[in-house]
């Protein structure tokens, strides 16, 4: 690491793709490299409707900021945030209430250098190199902790995130760990891919020789990750079909990802 806090280019992986950076290239972006585009073009290749799924996803993200603020929130931790895309969290939410703070974290040094120089100055929204595989690490964290008070209502967001994690690594438990820390009053935002709408094994094998690998799980998996919580209208949804604020695209019911958005209560 430099001194500056950036990241020194032997420092960064680019022998594999990583999700972080697919995402960005699915998502017209530009922070990637050859490997991610690559395999961003067999995702599509194998997934066809894999574009306008990031996408809606996107949206989703977006639509459940929103949500979540207008009921009150004023902190939001994202954890696997992905490459900044305009409008961000932060930025969704500052529009509604300038007053939320974000902290994001990623596992990608590239994301965590990108985000920290577009927050620069900002003391309400900290970037945090950190692994979703280790919660109790990234509740304790320093900088989380100067940013998130614990103490009251906090969102939750793991939204294209939890299928990168292997049963082995055993995400419900991850997710109960984050649950826990969390006050009556907070939301939990995730969104997950699955399988259910298409025979999508070959674009798991696209994610074998990723820096992380891609888990799909059915609608009844992807709910046990709400314990705990109880999931807002209408449950948990294509995300699409999650509240949409347009008309869904052309071909949105075969998109394969899953989003909802669920309140802990008392």
């Amino acid at each position: 690491m430099r001194q500056d806090g950036g990241f020194r280019a032997e420092e960064i992986d680019t022998s594999r793709p990583h999700p972080a950076r697919i995402y960005d290239y699915l998502l017209g972006g530009k922070d990637n490299y050859d490997v991610d585009r690559r395999a961003g073009d067999e995702l599509a290749a194998a997934a066809p409707e894999v574009r306008i799924g990031v996408q809606a996803n996107r949206d989703f993200l977006r639509r459940a900021v929103r949500h979540v603020v207008g009921d009150g929130i004023r902190q939001i931790l994202d954890i696997g945030t992905g490459l900044p895309t305009s409008p961000n969290v932060h930025e969704t939410a500052h529009e509604i209430a300038p007053d939320v703070r974000v902290a994001y974290v990623d596992n990608d040094p590239i994301v965590n250098t990108h985000a920290g120089a577009l927050l620069s100055g900002s003391g309400a929204t900290s970037t945090v190199l950190g692994d979703l595989r280790d919660p109790r690490a990234l509740l304790d964290h320093p900088e989380i902790r100067r940013v998130i008070d614990f103490d009251e209502p906090v969102a939750l967001f793991l939204v294209a995130i939890v299928h990168f994690l292997t049963d082995a690594e055993k995400p419900e438990q991850i997710v109960a760990t984050l649950r826990d820390a969390l006050p009556a009053g907070s939301y939990l935002v995730l969104s997950h891919a699955t399988g259910d709408f298409a025979d999508r094994r070959d674009a798991e094998a696209v994610y074998s020789q990723a820096t992380a690998t891609l888990n799909l799980r059915s609608r009844s998996e992807v709910t046990r990750f709400f314990d705990g919580f109880e999931l807002v209208e209408p449950g948990l949804a294509q995300v699409p079909f999650w509240r949409p604020d347009a008309p869904p695209p052309a071909g949105a019911e075969t998109i394969g990802i899953y989003g909802g958005v669920a309140r802990k209560s008392g």
